[in-house]
């Protein structure tokens, strides 16, 4: 088996442990009609402030960096390099 076998698979096996974390986070955050009664008062309240700080907010940083990673990787995979 030569080296890049094994990056293949070790790199493989990454991607798919990266979808199932997207998915996973993807599953865990709430769904944006659920704001849509409180549109008036949101922008002003502390949570709309600091929404960065929130989970909701964590949970969207890190699904920003799972799906560039995922893309990244899919595309270094698709290439014929391995």
């Amino acid at each position: 088996m030569g080296t890049l076998e094994i990056i293949r698979i070790v790199v493989t096996v990454i991607f798919i442990i990266v979808s199932i974390a997207l998915a996973g986070i993807v599953l865990m955050q709430e769904g944006k009609s659920a704001g849509l009664g409180t549109i008036s008062g949101a922008a002003e309240s502390y949570w709309g402030k600091n929404k960065g700080r929130s989970m909701e907010g964590m949970l969207v940083k890190i699904t920003r960096v799972l799906a560039v990673v995922f893309m990244v990787m899919a595309i270094v995979l698709n290439m014929s390099i391995f």
